[in-house]
């Protein structure tokens, strides 16, 4: 009797910025644990992340981290078949912590370990729901540093549709929310006030609206607050007021860009990722817009729309099953390119029908 093939099973490292994270996943019993720290704390007296402080409590975190995610998985480092980690883009000190880490650890069990684009991560986050996108499809990536529209055909076959010519979305929440007086980390919080603001009290700009293409701009916006603020009281009810305006602006914008890259791809399917794919408002949006042409939304749970090593492992776990892997050099990169990466082909879909969590 043949022996049955033993389940493809992996660590995965996440340090690019201010998260330390650490997970588990098995391409037949889906994502058996993940940890996660947020330095939030850590940085928010100074009003965003500090690099240094954020590469030294790496290397306090991410050693527990990770007992803690194999101790809750189950698994003893011979049952691994590999260690995945962020290789960028991201703080070059944070990268180099947790990439410093996986490969010691990788070649201490005799292993093989790979760098994963964090960026791929975030796109391949929603294929640990039960019920992941097709390929291909369109995705949204906006976050703090990133606001792209990318056709996504397959793991590893992106083609970048339109970039930020500035701000990203998230650096425009954060931004603004910091001329409102909000703290660190200002994009929950400005969505938080905006709840109670007025809708239409202020018009703000929706860049780039006003002509063709799928380029993204958001650094006016700002200004625009600033001008709007000037010589003013910031009351509660300002403060509300222009958190809404700036909301409904971002997502205008976004959700009306990509509608415009569904129909110009003629694509059916949206994946929408990143630390601002969790805003409340946006969701709704996107979701009747692209409702209304017959289309759908897939996200990624709330717990990984921001940094994680969830999302990582799939990615990871893709790499690693296709016989990708990295030599002794750790070789983090600061920036990386999302089209520079090599498309993956795997004799079977077995990474996409097995790799997502169980329910917890």
């Amino acid at each position: 009797m043949a022996k049955a093939k033993k389940a493809f099973r992996i660590l995965a490292v996440e340090s690019s910025c201010d998260e330390s994270a650490a997970a588990v996943l098995d391409e037949s019993r889906g994502l058996l644990a993940h940890e996660l720290f947020s330095q939030v704390e850590l940085h928010r007296i100074y009003g965003g992340v500090v690099p240094e402080l954020a590469s030294r409590d790496h290397v306090r975190r991410l050693l527990p981290l990770v007992r803690g995610a194999l101790g809750r998985a189950g698994t003893a480092p011979a049952q691994l078949a590999g260690v995945a980690f962020t290789a960028g883009p991201g703080l070059i000190g944070a990268l180099l912590t947790g990439a410093a880490l996986a490969r010691s650890l990788a070649y201490a069990w005799g292993v093989p370990a790979v760098g994963v684009h964090h960026l791929e991560g975030h796109l391949l986050a929603p294929l640990l729901e039960p019920d992941p996108p097709p390929f291909p499809h369109l995705a949204l990536l906006v976050s703090g540093g990133h606001s792209q529209l990318i056709e996504v055909a397959g793991i590893g076959r992106y083609r970048i549709l339109g970039d930020t010519r500035d701000d990203a979305a998230g650096e425009a929440f954060d931004k603004t929310a910091k001329l409102l007086g909000l703290p660190y980390p200002g994009g929950p919080e400005l969505a938080r006030l905006a709840e109670g603001g007025t809708s239409g009290a202020f018009q703000f700009p929706r860049p780039m609206l006003d002509r063709p293409g799928l380029e993204l701009s958001f650094s006016g916006l700002k200004t625009a607050v600033l001008h709007s603020l000037r010589g003013r009281e910031l009351t509660p009810k300002l403060r509300a007021d222009v958190a809404r305006g700036v909301e409904d602006a971002i997502v205008d914008t976004l959700a009306a860009k990509a509608v415009r890259a569904l129909e110009e791809t003629d694509l059916d399917a949206l994946v929408v990722s990143g630390g601002v794919s969790a805003n409340r408002r946006l969701r709704c949006t996107l979701d009747a817009a692209v409702g209304r042409r017959g289309g759908r939304v897939y996200y990624p749970r709330l717990e990984f729309c921001t940094d994680n090593a969830a999302m990582i492992a799939v990615a990871g776990l893709a790499r690693l099953k296709a016989g990708e892997h990295d030599g002794l050099a750790i070789l983090p990169r600061a920036q990386w390119p999302l089209e520079t990466l090599s498309a993956v082909a795997l004799q079977d879909n077995a990474v996409l029908e097995t790799a997502r969590s169980l329910p917890t």
